[in-house]
Parts: structure tokens; sequence; C-alpha cells
């Protein structure tokens, strides 16, 4: 068989709606699988030796995430090229991720590089409380021990230091995102960010929203005791690519071109006190904005932007998410088709009817799973919430 044909034959497996369902069947089923593991751990385990329980959990969480990750690095060969300096790579730490809220993929592409530097297994965040209610990521978050908001400061800034706490209690380094921006960039919020820093005087952003502080400054106290550094991060795809940066992309195998500059920015140098800690994160989200309008400009994130260019590389792809994606194939998907084989040679037709609708229904959540990612559909926060920041 030639390469030509492995390709077209690849290609047409990419696109085939029944390899998609599988890959959604073995997602959802693993991942209450994974979610019940947790929760025994959980019951059983972490009330006698929390680091042990964080120890397994990580793994939990790792073989969850590298499916998603396996989507981007296997199924799709999306390409990522880091700009960085090398002594990242060196250094096991806490740290905190501030990185721009542009595409539907962003939080994907950031797994990609957390995949690479051996930490996905700890990747958290700072999350929406209501998310923790949801199966399979939401309860996965629940027992890694995210830090849940009720995006309101006065019931937030009560618990921020507890959860903070908590969540870098692991053995092992943990990463942590803050998206300041508070919610993803669109053209209306962008427009309310914009009218909202002409009326106070502020610098106009091009490519991001103005940052909210006050959660950055509650969190600094805490952040300044077990987080060590922070990176910042600049992630763009060129406007002009063909292949959109979406999940629906990924799972038709188009490959998405993306880009990713990380400065690594110590913890002491932020300042301690509140008013000059919001405007380090306003000057360097103004930083921010400056890298990636030369990105945008010129197709380089240093030509314009007046940062000193660093080395480049592009993350290559570890054999683990396939291999794990494999096995849970293996585990979830393949007794399904021989049970169902078993069935309709048997006429055991009832049980072949509850499967299948089963099956429909899985199906249709896949479907909403992919349209909620979809920027058109994102949330209204951030249109009116400037004001209350």
């Amino acid at each position: 068989m030639s390469c030509t044909t492995c390709n077209n034959l690849m290609s047409t497996l990419k696109k085939s709606r029944l390899i998609h369902l599988s890959i959604g069947i073995s997602f959802f089923v693993s991942g209450l699988l994974i979610n019940l593991l947790q929760f025994c751990l959980f019951v059983c385990l972490r009330p006698f030796n929390v680091k042990l329980y964080r120890k397994l959990n990580y793994y939990l969480c790792y073989s969850l995430y590298c499916q998603l990750v396996f989507l981007a690095d296997w199924w799709s060969n999306t390409k990522l090229t880091v700009y960085c300096d090398g002594d990242i790579f060196t250094k096991d730490e806490n740290v905190l991720l501030m990185m721009n809220h542009t595409y539907e993929i962003d939080w994907l592409l950031g797994w990609i590089f957390c995949e690479k530097r051996f930490v996905l297994g700890n990747c958290k965040a700072f999350a929406k409380k209501v998310i923790r209610y949801i199966p399979i990521i939401g309860w996965c978050w629940y027992f890694a021990e995210f830090v849940f908001l009720e995006r309101s400061f006065e019931k937030d800034k009560e618990i921020i230091a507890t959860q903070l706490k908590e969540a870098f209690s692991y053995p092992d380094p943990v990463w942590l995102l803050l998206n300041a921006e508070g919610t993803r960039f669109t053209e209306s919020k962008h427009e309310a960010s914009v009218q909202f820093a002409k009326e106070r005087g502020m610098t106009v952003l091009k490519h991001h929203l103005i940052p909210r502080t006050k959660g950055f400054t509650a969190s600094l106290p805490t952040l300044k005791k077990y987080c060590h550094a922070i990176y910042d991060i600049n992630l763009s795809v060129k406007k002009d690519d063909p292949v959109p940066p979406t999940i629906r992309s990924l799972l038709f195998g188009n490959s998405v071109d993306a880009y990713m500059f990380v400065r690594r920015i110590p913890m002491k140098d932020v300042p301690s006190d509140e008013n000059e800690a919001a405007a380090w994160l306003q000057n360097l989200f103004v930083e921010k904005d400056k890298i990636q309008d030369s990105f945008h400009t010129t197709g380089d994130y240093f030509k314009t932007s007046g940062f000193k260019e660093t080395k480049s590389f592009v993350q290559k792809r570890r054999i683990y998410p396939l291999l794990n994606v494999v096995g849970w194939l293996l585990v979830t998907v393949l007794p399904l088709i021989k049970f169902m084989f078993t069935s309709l040679i048997y006429g055991n037709w009832f049980s072949l009817t509850i499967v299948s609708i089963l099956i429909l229904i899985l199906y249709v959540i896949m479907r909403k799973s992919i349209g909620m990612s979809e920027i058109r559909k994102a949330s209204k926060y951030g249109m009116n919430n400037h004001k209350k920041d």
C-alpha cells in the first residue's frame, strides 16, 4: 500500500463520524470510571494519607487530560512552536500561569505544553464554582482540588487563601492557571473593555481584555508563600491560518499551527502592596498586548514589542497520550462492540436497543460539548462586569 493511499485512508478515518463516536464513548466512559476511582480514593484514602491520595490522583488526572492532548498531538498533528529561555525547563517549581484567553482551544494548547513538562496531572486553574458539578471534567477538577470561585469578590476573598494552600500542597510541582481577563476574548467583550479603559484613562488593549485585579491581589499573599514564579504566556494563531483553532478542527484531523511565547517572572518581583500589585498586573497586560501586536503585524513576537528574542523549538509529541487512548479504547469500546455483535447474533433486541439509545445519548452529549466550546456561544460575562471590579 503506497504512502498516498495510507494518507487518504487516514484522512477518511479522521472524518468518520463512527470514529469520532468511538473516541467520544471512550472519553465519557473512561472519564466516569476515573471519577469513580477518584471518589473511592477521596473517601477511603485521603482522610488517612493525603500525600498518597494526591500522588495517585495525579495519574488519574493525567489519564483523563491526555486523551484530549492525543487529539492535538497524534490525531491532528497540531504543531506548537514555543519561544522561551531554556532555563524554564530545568526548574521544578510551583508556577502561576498567566495566559491570554483568546481561542476555543487555548486551554488544550496549554495542556500540550504542560504535558511535555511532565506536569499535566498537576495542572490546576481558578474556575467557576458551578463547573465542579459537571460530570467527568468538573468532578475530576473537584477531586484534584482546583480553586473554585463564585465570581463574587466578597464571597471569594474569604476562601481564596485556603483553596490556594490546598492546591499547592501536592508533593510534585503544581501549575495553576489564572485567566486574569475573566472570560474569553470576543469582539463584543473587547468593545466593552475598550470603553471601560477610555472612561478611566487606562491604556487601551488591542488584543486583550482589561484584566481584573481584585482576584489576583487577594491571592498574592498566599501565592508568595507557595508559588515560585509566574509564567507569562502569550498564545497566538495567525489570523490568516486556514485551519481555525477549534475542537472541531482537531476532531476532523486538521492540524492547527500555534505559537507560544513564555516569560518567567520570579514571584518575588511582584509588588506585595495591593495597589502596586494591581498596577503591576495592568502593566503586564500592556506588555502582553505589545507582544501580541508584534506577532499579528509582523509574524514575529520580538520585532516591534521591545522584548529580547529567545530561541524557539517545536514541542515534540510523546508516546504516552497515544498509549493511554489505545488502552482506554480496548477497555471501553472493544467490549461494547463485542456485546452489540453478540446481541445481534442471538437476537437480544432489548439489550441492543438500550445500548443503542445510550450510544445515541452519548453522541448528542458529545456534539453539545463541542458546541459549548465555540466562541460564538461564550458566556456574556465581561460585557458589563468591569464596573464591578
